[in-house]
């Protein structure tokens, strides 16, 4: 979720430029603009690379975006299937 506390002082704008949105997501192994699926749970939803995540976090790890820290508090953390498209 955007808040200064979880990222920085500018929580609207991901790595990219982009301001944050539904249907985006923070990779750091995947270029900015590559398109993925999380079809188990999205089903066809397409979502973009457009931010980073802390390099704690590794290559192999994503952070969907969520309009509010509760929503992703029900999400929590998941190992899910990332088809790249």
């Amino acid at each position: 979720s955007s808040s200064v506390e979880e990222t920085d002082s500018d929580p609207f704008t991901a790595a990219s430029g982009a301001k944050v949105h539904d249907g985006m997501i923070a990779h750091n192994g995947l270029p900015f603009g590559t398109k993925v699926r999380f079809p188990q749970y999205f089903g066809d939803k397409v979502f973009v690379v457009e931010d980073r995540m802390n390099a704690r976090y590794g290559q192999y790890s994503a952070d969907i975006w969520m309009p509010s820290k509760n929503a992703a508090k029900q999400w929590g953390v998941r190992v899910v299937r990332m088809e790249i498209i």
